[in-house]
């Protein structure tokens, strides 16, 4: 759970980078520049078996092109229809789609206690947001969507994987993951003339870019679901929005941006108690389980 909380804090500091550094930078090359630079930084981790094209190794690369390339592909291209705000609310749905996932890969219902969570968590990110209606802009509502549903399945594959290899270390494989990501990614990001949009940057936004890439890209992405892979699934759905007012709280002391404290707050408390009863009902199933 720890790992979650960590992430959720550095990426709290991704957002402003983004909205402050890289405005003008197209959705799909930024995406596929910060998968690039994250995608060396675990090269040196890379153990042998992981260099074979076996069916284990497969599924990582898949993993990696769902949860990382074809998420961000689908998250950067619905800003075409939407606005930043639009976007942000439309990603508090995870929640739903984690533990939907979870019900499809062990094939069976989960406990009621793990819709009940990712409902209440839902619930708490939009008494954050105090949404006003969205209108039907069905292309960049389905694509956001599709983004949510990407990042919640990549989520359980990686707690699936892990599962299955109980004395691998998490870094063994993850290149792969990156790896996925970039072959997901590249060709959207050829559609938008890399070199030229990259050759515009400054030397501050390339030190940006290169934060972005290896430590809320890289490290983040890998912590996240080191932590997936250590918590029960409702747990892991109600931080999926748990990260959203922990970005908030640091945009607003950090970027000086302004926010609805009456909003915020409120929603937070919504929010920690979804994460107490899923924490609560787990350790409670495992005790009657002993």
């Amino acid at each position: 759970m720890w790992y979650l909380l960590a992430v959720s804090i550095l990426w709290g500091f991704s957002f402003g980078l983004v909205k402050s550094e890289f405005s003008d930078l197209s959705g799909a090359t930024l995406a596929c520049t910060r998968l690039l630079i994250a995608l060396p930084c675990f090269i040196p981790f890379l153990k042998r078996p992981y260099l074979r094209w076996t069916q284990p190794n497969i599924r990582l690369i898949f993993t990696g092109a769902v949860q990382y390339g074809l998420m961000y592909v689908a998250l950067f291209n619905a800003f075409t229809w939407l606005t930043g705000y639009e976007v942000a609310l439309l990603t508090i749905f995870t929640p739903l789609y984690v533990v939907l996932a979870h019900a499809v890969v062990k094939r069976q219902l989960p406990p009621g206690w793990f819709w009940w969570t990712s409902i209440l968590a839902v619930m708490g990110a939009l008494w954050i947001f105090q949404p006003q209606a969205i209108p039907a802009k069905w292309p960049g509502i389905l694509l956001m969507q599709l983004a949510n549903l990407c990042f919640a399945s990549g989520q359980i594959a990686w707690r699936q994987i892990r599962a299955k290899q109980p004395t691998a270390r998490d870094t063994d494989g993850y290149a792969l993951l990156y790896l996925g990501g970039v072959l997901a990614a590249l060709p959207f990001a050829l559609l938008q003339n890399p070199v030229h949009e990259l050759a515009q940057l400054s030397g501050s936004q390339w030190g940006a870019l290169l934060y972005l890439g290896a430590i809320a890209s890289g490290l983040g992405f890998f912590l996240w679901n080191a932590g997936a892979a250590r918590v029960n699934p409702a747990t892991l759905a109600v931080f999926n929005n748990l990260k959203i007012p922990v970005a908030i709280l640091i945009s607003i002391n950090l970027f000086r941006e302004q926010a609805n404290l009456a909003s915020l707050l409120p929603g937070l408390a919504i929010l920690l108690i979804a994460l107490g009863w899923a924490e609560w009902a787990s350790r409670r199933q495992a005790t009657k389980s002993s």
